[in-house]
């Protein structure tokens, strides 16, 4: 499974990769442009997304990708730390598959993991 972090804090990133690295290949991106350059060059599987973050923050980079089409789509998890109620609003359409808080609760990342890789034929199994 290939993933695609994007985070513009330097722990959360490295804590992703510690979790995720024994079991996917993990690419990381400290922004929403970042991201969109990366997502240019590469397949993913599965985007990790940040909420807020300078050049394009979580809700922009998501915004962007949905505009682009349904064979553009990617599952998706939002992180934040404004509380996953208040998020919801903001993400107005079907967006993302889910939304986790902040700090990162590593058991429920993964079994969120785990449902996308079951839902998504493209995934590979972790």
């Amino acid at each position: 499974m290939k993933i695609l972090a994007i985070d513009d804090n330097q722990k959360v990133l490295t804590q992703l990769t510690e979790l995720l690295a024994p079991s996917c290949e993990v690419d990381l991106a400290t922004n929403g442009l970042d991201a969109q350059e990366k997502m240019q060059s590469k397949k993913f599987d599965l985007l990790i997304v940040d909420h807020l973050m300078p050049l394009m923050n979580g809700v922009q980079l998501l915004k962007n990708l949905h505009q682009q089409g349904k064979e553009h789509y990617i599952p998706s998890i939002f992180m934040t730390t404004q509380g996953s109620c208040s998020v919801k609003e903001l993400l107005e359409q079907r967006l993302c598959d889910y939304i986790i808080d902040k700090p990162l609760d590593e058991i429920k990342l993964l079994s969120l993991i785990q449902q996308l890789n079951k839902q998504n034929t493209v995934c590979h199994s972790l």
